[in-house]
């Protein structure tokens, strides 16, 4: 059994971890091999940290946990930082360790980042993925539609983002609500 909850400055470690491993076997193929490592642990650690510490940007942070506490995911978003598309909301970063991927975590996470943002009075979300990520698939899955691409510089080199979106944050939340009525 899954367990999401909001994350706390002791779990700045514990997200960091999860962040580098993630990270690293997430982009591995997707971008160069010195901007992969160019992410460490400690320099995450500092990162979680300062976040969970004092959030900034309405910035919420939530973890998955597994049967012995483990924090095996995270998602973390605030408020949307280019406002150049109309959306209030912006998940920054979610992740999850490869052995807990494809099991419905990515949906919880989601699911509870959603509610959590639309309780805080956000109306709309979006995120940015590696075009060349696969993972983009997770978002479209869940109704978001594509906003616009851009570049991006990561480490040394520069990669194109694709930005997905909620225009309706109702439209995610609800999504889920109307898969659970679906599998009674």
């Amino acid at each position: 059994m899954f367990h999401v909850r909001k994350a706390v400055f002791e779990d700045a470690e514990k997200i960091a971890h999860v962040h580098v491993s993630s990270w690293k076997s997430t982009y591995k193929d997707l971008i160069d091999e010195k901007d992969v490592s160019n992410i460490t642990v400690e320099n995450r650690i500092a990162l979680w940290e300062a976040v969970l510490k004092v959030p900034v940007n309405g910035q919420v942070a939530l973890v998955v946990e597994n049967d012995q506490g483990e924090v095996v995911g995270f998602v973390s978003g605030g408020k949307e930082r280019t406002k150049h598309y109309g959306y209030d909301g912006e998940i920054y970063a979610i992740y999850l360790l490869d052995s807990y991927q494809r099991k419905g975590l990515g949906g919880m996470l989601l699911e509870a980042f959603g509610k959590e943002m639309k309780g805080a009075g956000y109306l709309s979300l979006l995120v940015w993925v590696l075009t060349n990520n696969p993972s983009s698939n997770f978002y479209r899955k869940y109704g978001a539609k594509q906003v616009e691409a851009e570049m991006v510089t990561i480490g040394e080199g520069t990669y194109e983002e694709t930005a997905f979106g909620w225009k309706n944050i109702d439209e995610l939340v609800d999504r889920f609500t109307s898969e659970r009525n679906h599998q009674i």
